[in-house]
C-alpha cells in the first residue's frame, strides 16, 4: 500500500514535534504567521498597559495639585487672621501689614512645595505613549530587516 507515501500532511505538527529542518516550506510559513500574530498580540497588550500606566499617573497628579490648592485655600482663609493677629501682638505695633504678609509668605511656600509635587507627575506621565512597546516593535522590526540597527 503505497498510495499514502506521497503526500503531505495538512496540519502542521504540534510544536517541538519536528526541528526546524525538517519542516517544509507550508509549515515554516504557518509557523512564522502564528508566532508574527501572537507578538502583534502582545505588543498590543504592552502598549496598552504603558498607556494606562501613564494616565493613572497623570490623574494622580492632578488630583494631588487639585487638593493642594484646594487645601491652601482653606489655610490662608482660616489662619491668616488669627496669625497675623498673633504677629501683630508679639512683634509689631500697630503695623498690621506685616503680620499678614509673614503669614503668606509661609503659604506660599507650602503652596510651592505641593505645586513643585503635582509638576513632577506631570512629567513623568506626560505624554502618555507606550515607549517600551515602540522599543520593543524597533528591535523586532530590525531582527526581520536581518539584524540592521534600528534608527
Amino acid at each position: 500500500m503505497s498510495d499514502g507515501e506521497g503526500t503531505q500532511q495538512t496540519q502542521p505538527p504540534p510544536e517541538g514535534d519536528k526541528p526546524v529542518e525538517e519542516m517544509t516550506v507550508g509549515e515554516l510559513v504557518f509557523e512564522v504567521s502564528d508566532r508574527a500574530s501572537v507578538l502583534v498580540r502582545e505588543e498590543i497588550e504592552l502598549a496598552k498597559t504603558e498607556v494606562t500606566e501613564k494616565v493613572n499617573r497623570l490623574l494622580r497628579g492632578s488630583v494631588v495639585g487639585l487638593v493642594a490648592g484646594v487645601f491652601v485655600l482653606l489655610a490662608l482663609v482660616m489662619v491668616m487672621h488669627g496669625v497675623a493677629w498673633l504677629l501683630n501682638d508679639l512683634f509689631f505695633e500697630n503695623d498690621f501689614w506685616a503680620g499678614f504678609l509673614i503669614e503668606a509668605a509661609g503659604f506660599l511656600l507650602i503652596a510651592g512645595g505641593a505645586g513643585f509635587y503635582a509638576y513632577r507627575a506631570f512629567k513623568r506621565g506626560a505624554p502618555p505613549t507606550p515607549d517600551m512597546a515602540i522599543e520593543e516593535a524597533k528591535e523586532i522590526k530590525s531582527a526581520f530587516d536581518g539584524g540592521e540597527e534600528p534608527s
